[in-house]
């Protein structure tokens, strides 16, 4: 799959997002090496913490489906209504993805206004990162 269809596929995840408390919607394709692909939403709770990012959602459906192998990840990312404008994950989000990823492996997929996109490493996004690799198991 390119990287164009895939920043699409996060736009169009943008509609289901419940973001009701900050109208800023956040929609995420994730994309397997064997070519699948995950959607995710951020989705809000009257108790802030509670909620989850969009980059999360798609990563823990595809965890719960048995899924360990990531290629890139698309983010697509603005205020309700509006096209997006240059969402980058937050610093949770990017641990999570560390978790998952070699980051100096996996793409994360920033969507522009025009839908055009610019590509990073993780690790260009979490340099000097903690993982796994770091654990004695």
């Amino acid at each position: 799959m390119d990287y164009s269809e895939l920043g699409r596929l996060a736009n169009e995840a943008r509609k289901n997002s419940y973001c009701i408390y900050s109208n800023f919607s956040v929609g995420a394709a994730l994309l397997t090496k064997a070519g699948k692909v995950y959607n995710g939403c951020n989705i809000e709770n009257a108790s802030y913490p509670a909620g989850i990012c969009a980059e999360r959602t798609a990563f823990c459906k595809a965890v719960s489906e048995g899924e360990r192998d990531f290629k890139a990840i698309a983010i697509a990312g603005g205020p309700v209504g509006e096209a997006p404008d240059d969402a980058y994950p937050c610093g949770i989000c990017r641990q999570f993805m560390n978790e998952f990823t070699d980051g100096n492996e996996f793409d994360v997929i920033i969507v522009h206004k025009d839908l055009d996109y610019s590509v990073y490493k993780l690790s260009e996004l979490l340099p000097y990162s903690f993982g796994p690799d770091h654990l004695n198991k």
